[in-house]
């Protein structure tokens, strides 16, 4: 299937902005308090992977020709500074980077939403009036413009392609706010959202996060939830819960499960990363492995800098170990200052017992950086990676597979 070409899409997805901002049918500090936001594109000095002439035809046929598909970004500008976070989430009106995704190479995009956010904000728990306040004011938002269409189904991720659109796929982070009803994921689906994490690092009612020192694995509720998620046809993600949770939603699930946004712990020892116990379970499922690509994240002993470089290491492991056909890119980038994001909210979402175990102060340090060079935001991180695979020589039927291809077929059977 060909969509649009490289070289018209900017046209075309212009054409469909037509100069649509968020929030663009109120009155900024009038109707909601404004806040200041930061440049979309090139709020750092850009970088792009180099190709030949003859690499770039090629990856402008790819760009045309393949569905690309994010299996895990935030498609949201964060405030500059950035500690002006909290009372940006309190307000409830998240600014949708439309100027930006008039240029991002992705067909189709599981934006997650700052359920994780809302929580702290909250101080009491995941709560379930702020998740649908979050939901409700994107989806009204998307509603006034015509380039982004809210997808629901694999149909329209593939009309995405074709029109030069961009398909919104809603995500959520954890489960934590559907509490022990579970006719609330039910509610959950019938708003939109066609994909949600098990636990967001922290224990739920489900089962174990990734932060937890001791890991009880997928719950007796987790398991009914687990079900409910394949009976109404809503993606299962891991990319925040334990490794026993993990392999137990594996284990549940009848469909196969996702884990958006991870890289391997066989090359950085970190909880943020997973074992490769862990992500050949999946894989034998028929599940996806997105590499993930925040700040400190997918870095390796041979690259502890983040660059793409390290990023695409992550990958490479990940396709030898488990194959071609269960690896994708979940890169989790954003617009704004993601570094900065992480310090302001280190201490409440527990990012360093998440990344290093909070039991375990021995492993190796790694150099700061300010952003990841190549995977900057989405939009850039969109092209470097197509670009990459493309100057390595991976072959044309490979990065039709990882850059969306097995997201596709993952999806033609979890949303039935």
């Amino acid at each position: 299937m060909t969509g649009v070409s490289l070289k018209e899409l900017d046209k075309v997805r212009a054409r469909l902005r037509d100069g649509y901002e968020s929030f663009g049918y109120l009155d900024a500090g009038t109707d909601y308090p404004a806040f200041t936001l930061p440049r979309q594109l090139e709020r750092v000095p850009p970088h792009r992977i180099e190709l030949s002439e003859a690499e770039t035809e090629r990856f402008e046929r790819l760009q045309a020709e393949c569905i690309k598909i994010s299996l895990h970004d935030h498609l949201c500008v964060f405030p500059d500074p950035v500690d002006q976070t909290p009372d940006y989430v309190r307000e409830g009106r998240v600014t949708t980077a439309f100027e930006g995704l008039v240029d991002i190479g992705y067909d189709a995009v599981f934006d997650a939403l700052l359920n994780g956010l809302c929580r702290i904000e909250s101080k009491s728990g995941w709560k379930w009036q702020d998740v649908i306040h979050d939901l409700g004011m994107r989806l009204c938002d998307i509603a006034h413009q015509n380039m982004v269409l809210v997808a629901r189904r694999v149909e329209d991720i593939r009309r995405a392609h074709r029109e030069g659109k961009i398909a919104w796929i809603v995500n959520l982070e954890g489960a934590a706010m559907i509490e022990n009803e579970l006719d609330r994921i039910d509610i959950l689906f019938g708003l939109g959202v066609r994909s949600m994490g098990i636990t967001y690092s922290e224990a739920n009612a489900l089962g174990s996060g990734l932060k937890e020192t001791r890991d009880g694995g997928l719950t007796a509720f987790g398991r009914k939830a687990v079900e409910r998620m394949n009976k109404v046809g809503m993606l299962i993600d891991c990319a925040h819960a334990a490794d026993r949770t993990t392999l137990d939603t594996i284990e549940t699930s009848t469909a196969p499960i996702v884990i958006s946004h991870i890289g391997a712990r066989a090359l950085w020892d970190s909880n943020r990363l997973a074992p490769d116990e862990v992500l050949e379970a999946c894989a034998e499922k028929g599940g996806l492995i997105g590499i993930e690509a925040a700040p400190h994240t997918t870095i390796t002993h041979d690259r502890p800098e983040h660059t793409i470089d390290a990023y695409m290491e992550h990958f490479e492991y990940v396709r030898d170990l488990v194959g071609i056909d269960h690896v994708g890119f979940g890169p989790d980038t954003v617009y704004g200052d993601h570094v900065g994001l992480h310090h302001l909210y280190a201490p409440a979402l527990s990012i360093q017992e998440s990344r290093t175990g909070a039991d375990q102060p021995h492993r190796a340090e790694y150099p700061q950086v300010e952003y990841v060079r190549g995977l900057e935001n989405p939009t850039e991180a969109s092209h470097n990676i197509l670009r990459w695979l493309v100057q390595r020589g991976i072959p044309d039927e490979d990065i039709e597979k990882v850059m969306g291809g097995n997201a596709l077929r993952v999806l033609e059977d979890a949303w039935h």
